[in-house]
């Protein structure tokens, strides 16, 4: 019995320095590995972040400056009833192209036919009296210088001729009024352009007071386009020329391009006309129109469309692409390579879209290297694998837009609206 307790305790002896011999062991394991893990950051080796670099140039950009606006007929006439009267016949189709001349609607005549008649009765009788007054003169000038008869007899016979003409001449008025009346029964456009639906129908009496607007034409060439400049903008704009940041064409000879509500561009290219002096007092801007020629009519009034402004140019101006400006929570910065080819953050000052790339006003300098490509990954003081970017194309150097990507992708140097 001795004998078997004693092995039994010789035996959880030995169990126990097995287990503490085990613990140490994976304690000093673990203490190993934690000694690793702490390891300083600067002892891990560094590996070059690839990249895209392009090289600062400052150049002359020419800019477009967006607007909304909408077309108006150079020439809008509402065509009206001068007379009151039935109206007989509309003798044009409705929509259609009308000449400048043609009968769009007739009147009844005959009260006016009948009107004129009467007149040409009255003048008639008056150049009667006029004759019978002036043969009465002729006769009483030989009696009274032969004292045959008085003066006041002579005067008389004068005023009698006087009065004859004065109501041939108010006869002669009527005559002509009735004729004018008449003529106004045959109602012409005086215009060519494009005819609107009739607003009267066949056998309605109209009056030239309440009811005498019969039709509107609308001429289609030229065509006007309509759009508005803020108080704002033009104060920028001012703001920019003194800075010399913008520059505008000689005499402020812009051409304008029209952009219609698919993103299609009018063939035609138009020039302002006429700009408000004044601003509007409602909407704090004032109207700006430009003409286009519109021989096939593409455009029609009241259209919403685009007005894109060209001839103005940014000096000097610097351009990157947009993936290179990145948003800090202050401000925008880019990475900066320098001569240790590792990347340095510098804050920017950015202006306006220009395509696909981002005016930058101030905050880089002509002949410095940025990252365009691979920037969100670069880590200050990193070394950096370095690739040129390939050159601008012309289309972003030169400002060229297509006008379905500006409407729907892009912003506009400026956008006003009506």
């Amino acid at each position: 019995m001795v004998t078997s307790a004693s092995r039994i305790k010789n035996g959880d002896h030995r169990c126990a320095c097995i287990c503490t011999g085990l613990y140490r062991l994976f304690a000093g394991a673990v203490l190993v590995v934690l000694a690793a893990c702490h390891k300083p950051a600067a002892e891990l080796p560094r590996q070059a972040i690839d990249v895209t670099v392009m090289t600062v140039a400052a150049r002359d950009t020419p800019v477009d400056f967006e607007f909304t606006a909408q077309t108006q007929s150079s020439r809008e006439v509402q065509i009206r009833a001068r007379v009151d009267g039935f109206l007989d016949k509309r003798v044009y189709t409705e929509g259609q192209l009308v000449h400048a001349g043609q009968t769009l609607f007739l009147m009844d005549p005959k009260p006016f036919e009948a009107v004129l008649q009467s007149a040409k009765g009255q003048l008639a009788q008056q150049q009667a009296r006029l004759t019978v007054a002036k043969a009465n003169l002729a006769r009483v000038v030989p009696l009274v210088a032969q004292n045959a008869l008085s003066q006041k007899e002579r005067d008389d016979a004068i005023g009698s001729e006087k009065e004859a003409e004065a109501a041939v001449i108010a006869a002669k008025g009527q005559v002509q009024t009735a004729d004018l009346n008449l003529s106004y029964t045959t109602i012409k456009s005086p215009l060519t352009g494009l005819s609107s639906f009739a607003q009267q129908q066949d056998g309605s009496y109209v009056t030239a007071a309440a009811t005498g607007l019969l039709t509107t034409v609308y001429q289609l060439d030229p065509m006007w386009v309509n759009f508005s400049i803020s108080e704002n903008e033009l104060l920028a704009y001012r703001d920019q020329i003194e800075k010399k940041q913008l520059r505008f064409p000689a005499n402020d000879d812009f051409e304008v391009t029209v952009v219609l509500a698919d993103g299609t561009v009018f063939p035609a290219r138009g020039h302002i006309n006429f700009a408000n002096p004044a601003f509007s007092t409602q909407t704090g801007t004032f109207l700006v129109r430009a003409a286009f020629a519109n021989t096939q009519g593409g455009l029609r009034p009241g259209q919403f469309v685009r007005a894109r402004v060209s001839g103005a140019v940014r000096p000097n101006a610097i351009l990157v692409p947009q993936r290179a400006v990145l948003q800090g929570s202050k401000s925008h910065f880019v990475w900066v390579v320098e001569s240790d080819s590792k990347g340095h953050q510098r804050v920017v000052e950015t202006g306006s879209w220009h395509g696909d790339d981002w005016f930058i006003t101030d905050g880089l300098k002509p002949g410095e290297r940025i990252v365009v490509d691979g920037a969100i990954r670069v880590v200050a003081d990193t070394p950096l694998k370095i690739t040129d970017a390939p050159p601008a194309t012309p289309s972003a150097a030169d400002g060229q837009h297509d006008g379905a990507q500006v409407m729907a992708q892009r912003q506009p140097e400026h956008t006003a609206t009506n």
